[in-house]
C-alpha cells in the first residue's frame, strides 16, 4: 500500500514538473526554435533584405551556389612552333594555362579560389562563390590555430594561478583584463598597433631593433593577415580558457596529489596521470565554447580586415547588408550552424564526454 502511495506521489511530482516547465518550453520555442526555423525556411528562398520584390521558393539553389566547387588540373602551355612546353624566362618554371580557361562554365561559371602544386602538376580550386569558399578556409584555419594556442596557453595560466603563491588573487583578477575588454575595442587597439608605419607599436619596436624598415603591413599583406588575426584572438580569449580550466582544476581532490607524492611521482607524472585525465570534461567544455565562438567569429575580421578577407560570419554580413541577399545569407547561417553542431559532437566523442 505504501509503495502504491509512493508511486502515485512520484507521478504527481512528474506532472507538476512538466507544468512548471511549460513556460520555459514556450519561451524557448518563441526565442530560439521559431527564429531558427525561419532561417532554415528563408535559406530555400530568394528573399531580398528590405526589398519589395516577390519572394520565391528556389529549393537548394542557394546551397548549390555556396558549396559548388571543382578541382581541375592546369595543362601546361605548349609552344606551337617548337611543340615544347613553354618555360618562364624569369622563374625557369613551366607556364600553365589560365584557370579561367580550364574551370567549368556550366551550369554556372566557376571562378578560381586557390592554385596549388602537387607532384609537379598544377591544380586550381574553383567555385561558383569563391569568396565563401575562402571564408570557410579562413574560418577553419583561424579556429584550429586560435583554439589550439588558447588551450595550451590557457592550461599553462590555469596551472600557475591554481598553485599557492603570494598575490594569487590579484593575479587571477589581472589575467581577466583582456577578456573584459569589448572585442571591438580590443580590435581597434590592435589595429593601431598593426599600423604599417612607425606610428604603429610593432613597426616602431621592429625599427628600434633594426628589423626591417618599420613598414610591415600586417593587415594588407595576405601572408600576415591570418597570423595577426589569430594573435588578437589569442590575447583576448586565453584568459577565458584559463578560467574554465581553472574551475576544472579546483574540482580535483588534493588527496590524489598527496598520495602521488608519497608514492614518489614527479610533478610531470602527476600532470599526465592525475591532472590531464580528470580535466578532460573541463577541456571538452572549454573547447566546445571556444570552437563555437571561433567558427562564428565576426567582429575581429570585420574591424581589422573588412572586405579584404572574410570569415563565414563576416561574409554572411556582407551578403545580408551589402548584397541584400537574405536567402543566401540565411543559407550561410544554416551552414555555420551545422558546422558548429558537428564540431561539438566530434569533441564530445573524441574526449569521451558523457552527453546524458
Amino acid at each position: 500500500m505504501a509503495k502504491k502511495a509512493m508511486s502515485e506521489l512520484a507521478k504527481e511530482e512528474q506532472k507538476l514538473a512538466i507544468k512548471l516547465l511549460i513556460p520555459t518550453f514556450i519561451i524557448l520555442l518563441v526565442i530560439a526554435l521559431y527564429p531558427l526555423g525561419q532561417v532554415f525556411y528563408t535559406s530555400f528562398t530568394n528573399r531580398t533584405f528590405a526589398g519589395t520584390g516577390t519572394t520565391e521558393f528556389v529549393g537548394l539553389d542557394n546551397y548549390q551556389k555556396l558549396l559548388a566547387f571543382s578541382i581541375e588540373e592546369l595543362p601546361p602551355v605548349v609552344d606551337e612552333e617548337t611543340g615544347k612546353v613553354k618555360i618562364d624566362e624569369e622563374t625557369g618554371e613551366k607556364v600553365f594555362q589560365s584557370p579561367i580557361q580550364v574551370l567549368p562554365r556550366q551550369p554556372e561559371l566557376h571562378r578560381p579560389v586557390y592554385t596549388f602544386n602537387f607532384f609537379g602538376s598544377k591544380y586550381v580550386v574553383g567555385a561558383v562563390t569563391p569568396d565563401f569558399i575562402r571564408a570557410v578556409f579562413n574560418t577553419i584555419i583561424f579556429t584550429v590555430f586560435s583554439v589550439l594556442i588558447e588551450t595550451i596557453l590557457g592550461l599553462g595560466v590555469a596551472l600557475v594561478v591554481n598553485s599557492e603563491f603570494k598575490g594569487r588573487g590579484m593575479m587571477r583578477a589581472v589575467m581577466l583584463v583582456p577578456w573584459a575588454v569589448i572585442t571591438v575595442v580590443s580590435a581597434k587597439m590592435w589595429q593601431w598597433m598593426f599600423q604599417p608605419t612607425r606610428a604603429g607599436l610593432f613597426n616602431m619596436l621592429l625599427d628600434k631593433f633594426g628589423i626591417g624598415t618599420g613598414n610591415f603591413s600586417f593587415l594588407t599583406n595576405p601572408s600576415l593577415q591570418m597570423p595577426a588575426i589569430i594573435a588578437v584572438d589569442v590575447w583576448k580569449t586565453t584568459p577565458f580558457m584559463a578560467l574554465l580550466l581553472l574551475a576544472g582544476l579546483q574540482l580535483i581532490p588534493q588527496e590524489l596529489y598527496e598520495a602521488a607524492e608519497v608514492d614518489g611521482a614527479s610533478k610531470i607524472r602527476q600532470f599526465f596521470t592525475i591532472t590531464l585525465p580528470l580535466l578532460k570534461p573541463s577541456v571538452a567544455v572549454a573547447l566546445i565554447f571556444r570552437t563555437l565562438d571561433s567558427l562564428r567569429v565576426f567582429d575581429v575580421f570585420q574591424v581589422l580586415l573588412a572586405q579584404k578577407r572574410y570569415s563565414m560570419a563576416s561574409f554572411n554580413y556582407f551578403q545580408l547588408i551589402s548584397a541584400r541577399q537574405m536567402g543566401m545569407a540565411s543559407a550561410i547561417g544554416v551552414i555555420i550552424f551545422i558546422l558548429i553542431f558537428f564540431f561539438a559532437l566530434a569533441y564530445m566523442k573524441a574526449l569521451g564526454v558523457d552527453t546524458e
